[in-house]
């Protein structure tokens, strides 16, 4: 059994009963933990988690035993009535998802707002996130998306859903990163390959933190080869779909004329929220465009 240190040791914090700790756990390789994380578990009351079975292996793994209750998203909001009975009596409780931080693509929300809209303390304790992870390695994407992106978790099932969701993230201006099983990764890449202009980039997480962990990056061309490895679509995955350049604003923009008849309608704020979405352009830019169109308009 690891030695767990001493909280004291690594920085002054209180710990209070009657609350939930939220607390993030390893996404593949169980030395993702955090002391904080170690010290939490080992000092409250009780611990419920998506998976007892799951958790089990992360809590066996470094000595840990405590109660445990399993709160999924098919019995989160019963067993949160029954969870809030003992942080009535004053306990501290923590909760876990199968991997990674509650709530991010995984159960955790309703949980977390029912403790809260009764009145009890939910305290984060942060760690281990998927989509951090590969946001730290997506690189040049985060820079063209100028420090911005957007995050759409798992993306629908309905045909008619995704192709919405996919158009809308081909013309976005900023970096999406989302999540796909492995048994509809071939379908939606191949998708991809058809709609996006040549110079886009995909940039695919497989298996982070894992033995057999892969960072590609991919242009639409390149994507039907890349799917042709078996040993490409085994595993959980991350994406970043680079955003779309952006658009230099002239006057002859169709999408600049539709904005003159919008400003007919809309204050000169709405409008600027308008172009930023239409253009990607950053808040003073879009603002001076709009007062522009509300001069032209008026």
């Amino acid at each position: 059994m690891l030695e767990i240190p001493s909280l004291d040791a690594l920085q002054k914090q209180d710990f209070p009963s009657a609350s939930l700790y939220v607390v993030a756990t390893p996404i593949g390789n169980l030395g993702d933990i955090t002391f904080r994380a170690l010290h939490v578990l080992s000092l409250v009351d009780g611990i419920a988690c998506e998976d007892k079975r799951h958790s089990l292996l992360l809590l066996k793994h470094y000595g840990i035993t405590k109660p445990m209750v399993a709160i999924h998203e098919h019995n989160e909001l019963e067993a949160a009535k029954k969870l809030m009975v003992r942080l009535e009596a004053g306990e501290r409780w923590a909760y876990l998802s199968d991997a990674g931080t509650p709530g991010v693509s995984d159960p955790g929300a309703r949980l977390v707002t029912e403790i809260q809209m009764n009145g009890y303390r939910t305290i984060p304790i942060p760690g281990a996130s998927a989509l951090t992870a590969m946001l730290s390695v997506t690189g040049g994407a985060l820079l063209t998306g100028r420090g911005q992106f957007q995050f759409l978790g798992f993306l629908p099932t309905p045909k008619n859903e995704l192709e919405e969701v996919l158009r809308f993230m081909i013309e976005s201006p900023i970096p999406t990163l989302f999540y796909e099983s492995p048994h509809r990764l071939t379908k939606t890449l191949i998708r991809l390959s058809k709609l996006l202009d040549s110079d886009r980039r995909i940039i695919i997480g497989r298996e982070l933190t894992k033995k057999f962990e892969g960072l590609f990056s991919l242009r639409p061309n390149e994507i039907p080869a890349w799917l042709e490895n078996p040993n490409h679509l085994k595993g959980e995955f991350v994406f970043v779909l680079e955003g779309r350049d952006r658009k230099i604003v002239t006057e002859s923009d169709e999408s600049l004329r539709l904005a003159h008849l919008l400003s007919e309608q809309l204050s000169s704020k709405d409008l600027c929220a308008v172009l930023q979405s239409m253009y990607g352009l950053q808040k003073n830019e879009a603002y001076e465009l709009a007062l522009k169109v509300k001069k032209g308009g008026s």
